[in-house]
């Protein structure tokens, strides 16, 4: 099966590919406002240290198990994993990850289109103290939303149904090259506005004063859990797409280009969004409703704001829709390596079984918001994303680095010569101790991390 293996058709396709992965809503969505919460400028950089420190060596690994099995996480391990080992028993991380993801995502990728429509057609054109009781009304009407989220199914299921040349690399390629030139018109935009500059000033200026009021353990903690999941590491996501590639290019490299094109988006979001807060006098920590409530009162101010607003939200749109047709595909292609399915089938299945299952993160906001499993204001959105972000995502990393380092796993020396073949720098071998010992270790408490902030 591996012989016939569809295979991308160019290089710049695995990496847009990877990339629009990678570059999801924490980039453009939370990666703002966290920043805005805990500091600015030196959470920026210690951000950027643990990206490097941890997200990085671990795709490097994602795509050296894909491209070595040339399948999905499924029965990547099976392939690999010495005689008598049981690895394969991890490979329902993939299938069981990818599904909790697309349950809340889908209908988040839905309230992205849904500003669009209502940015574009002025229905947002409201009084400040009004947009957040719109935001609220829109999320309580399950049949609107329901529709939002379906027109998201379809878009990842649709793409997805051409296969991998035809379907992923021709759509996604022409989606992030709109989104990067999305981004580069509302940047130069956002720094032109009249008091931008302090907006910048408090994004890019170094103020260790605001570190001490956050606490520097809050910021060390926020700043290593953002680089940790922006990465969409430990499901196998990165993985299919290893399995996809060719031995023109090592993996060290290709992997870096990835987390660069994620920083970027990531970094460039905030040059949009703190010149416009601070060029109206808003407070850029306002939370998660920065993106849904705070910036269309920015847009509502500006001259051609419906135009900047509509642009802003499709950039968001395709941000997340890079993401949803990634893991989509991640979904198929479990089937049909592990069940022998075909794509039709594959396609078919899955896009009913998503359909009803992430109808209860709609349900949770309007008919089924009396479930608060973490107590007043908490949901089944909370509920689902916790499972994945807190519990999924690091132990799924955590698999895959000790199958990459372990003598009793693929090991040291197999994980080298795969992430080493082709072009490109090689994989520093001078790290081998902080993969062993270390970093299995530092995820760890990114798990427990998680547990300390949810319940304590």
């Amino acid at each position: 099966m591996a012989s016939s293996r569809e295979r991308l058709a160019s290089r710049l396709g695995f990496l847009l590919l990877s990339a629009g992965c990678a570059i999801g809503l924490g980039n453009v969505w939370r990666f703002p406002w966290i920043t805005g919460q805990y500091g600015g400028a030196w959470f920026v950089l210690i951000y950027l240290f643990f990206l490097v420190a941890v997200g990085l060596p671990i795709m490097v690994m994602e795509f050296s198990v894909g491209r070595a099995s040339r399948h999905n996480m499924g029965r990547a391990f099976h392939v690999l994993e010495p005689a008598g080992t049981k690895w394969h028993m991890f490979g329902w991380f993939s299938l069981v990850g990818s599904y909790l993801l697309m349950m809340f995502y889908m209908p988040v990728a839905g309230w992205m289109l849904a500003y669009c429509f209502y940015m574009g057609s002025g229905r947002l054109d409201l009084p400040p103290d009004q947009v957040g009781n719109f935001f609220g009304t829109m999320l309580g009407d399950p049949v609107g939303m329901t529709f939002w989220a379906a027109l998201v199914l379809l878009c990842g299921f649709g793409v997805c149904w051409f296969g991998v040349r035809r379907g992923l690399e021709r759509v996604v390629k022409i989606m992030m090259v709109g989104l990067l030139l999305i981004m580069v018109g509302l940047t130069l935009r956002a720094v032109t506005l009249d008091g931008a500059g302090e907006g910048l000033a408090f994004y890019l200026a170094p103020d260790w004063s605001r570190i001490e009021k956050a606490g520097i353990f809050n910021v060390i903690s926020a700043a290593m859990n953002q680089s940790f999941f922006t990465l969409s590491l430990g499901i196998g996501a990165m993985m299919i797409f290893g399995s996809y590639l060719g031995n023109q290019r090592n993996l060290t490299g290709e992997s870096l280009f990835i987390v660069a094109l994620d920083t970027f988006v990531a970094l460039t979001s905030g040059l949009i969004i703190f010149p416009a807060c601070f060029a109206f006098g808003v407070q850029p920590d306002s939370g998660p409703g920065l993106v849904f409530i705070t910036l269309p009162n920015i847009f509502n101010q500006m001259s051609l704001g419906s135009l900047w607003g509509s642009l802003f939200f499709v950039f968001m749109s395709c941000a997340a829709l890079t993401t949803v047709i990634a893991v989509v595909e991640n979904i198929v292609s479990y089937s049909m390596d592990v069940w022998g399915w075909g794509r039709k089938k594959s396609i078919a299945v899955h896009f009913v079984l998503l359909a009803l299952l992430m109808m209860p993160c709609i349900l949770g906001f309007n008919k089924w918001s009396g479930f608060t499993p973490f107590g007043p204001g908490s949901g089944i959105m909370d509920l689902e994303d916790f499972i994945i972000s807190n519990n999924m995502l690091p132990l799924g990393s955590l698999i895959i680095l000790l199958f990459c380092t372990s003598r009793y796993g693929w090991g040291w020396k197999n994980f080298l010569i795969e992430a080493d073949k082709g072009e490109g720098p090689k994989f520093p071998r001078f790290v081998r101790a902080y993969l062993t010992w270390v970093l299995p270790f530092v995820v760890l408490i990114l798990f427990i991390q998680g547990y300390i902030d949810k319940f304590f």
